[in-house]
């Protein structure tokens, strides 16, 4: 059956298993990113791991090892500038490191014209892309973030709700934000081939916000986060095939579909579509 011809060919394979492990990995994280009130940190954070890429590829560098570090890097260096210069806002901080670091890839790539094949591919997502390598990177950045995420779920979510009362009981807010840093970081970096850099944030927003439409709980909602993602990602890279246009984009495009539904069914019952009044 025709339906079925996408899954003759491994590439398709490939990404089809590739954008399921990253929407569902999105949606974990962009629960906490979105409850937190760091929406923007998503799309700077991947403008800012481009940068890294094109530098890890010019000094050949392992990309994974380079993008995720210098990710990293800018992740901690966000929240150092947030904490030690309170007048400097997080969407401030945010915009300036994470432009500079992706101005300084676009920079590179003018300057290095051999990367120019792969730039489509980086920015928009691309199926065709994703190789065996890639798809072990992928499940094993999702089983880490998924085992850092359950060792230190009481943390996070300590931390999520009222960061001050945390610290005052103890939580090292510090090493928590460096972890949960991190996890991000590993999360972009594996999502660029799939999702392209321009689309990340949206992953990583849309299924929490989708997840909070329906619910008033955060288990539920991060229940629903991950179903949501993971569905984005499997129908997108699906939808994509046929309509012959960006992985990336496609995914999103659903995700948003998904939205519409939870925001028309949200309205139908009556439910006020906000992030407040959510109970653990």
């Amino acid at each position: 059956m025709q339906v079925f011809e996408p899954f003759e060919y491994q590439f398709f394979v490939r990404g089809l298993i590739a954008a399921t492990l990253v929407g569902g990995l999105c949606g974990l994280l962009g629960v906490y990113i979105v409850l937190r009130r760091m929406s923007y940190i998503g799309h700077g954070l991947s403008h800012a791991i481009f940068g890294g890429a094109v530098v890890s590829y010019v000094m050949s560098i392992n990309f994974y090892v380079g993008a995720s570090l210098w990710g990293f890097l800018s992740a901690l260096l966000i929240n150092l500038t947030t904490r030690r210069r309170p007048t400097i806002g997080a969407d401030a901080a945010i915009g300036i490191i994470t432009t500079a670091s992706f101005a300084l890839g676009i920079a590179l790539i003018s300057r290095y014209r051999t990367f120019t094949r792969s730039f489509d591919a980086a920015l928009f997502g691309d199926i065709l892309g994703v190789s065996d390598s890639d798809l072990v990177a992928i499940a094993l950045v999702a089983a880490l973030v998924v085992l850092v995420v359950l060792l230190s779920y009481r943390q996070f979510l300590f931390i999520t709700f009222d960061p001050d009362v945390a610290r005052f009981f103890g939580v090292p807010t510090g090493w928590m934000d460096a972890l949960f840093s991190l996890a991000l970081a590993g999360t972009v970096v594996v999502s660029m081939q799939v999702l392209g850099v321009t689309m990340i944030a949206a992953a990583i927003v849309i299924p929490p916000i989708v997840g909070r439409l329906l619910t008033n709980s955060f288990h539920r909602m991060v229940i629903i986060s991950v179903a949501t993602g993971a569905a984005s990602g499997m129908l997108g890279i699906y939808v994509s095939w046929y309509a012959d246009v960006s992985s990336g984009a496609t995914v999103v495009l659903i995700g948003v579909v998904f939205f519409l539904v939870a925001l028309a069914y949200s309205s139908w019952r009556g439910r006020a579509p906000s992030l407040s009044g959510l109970h653990p």
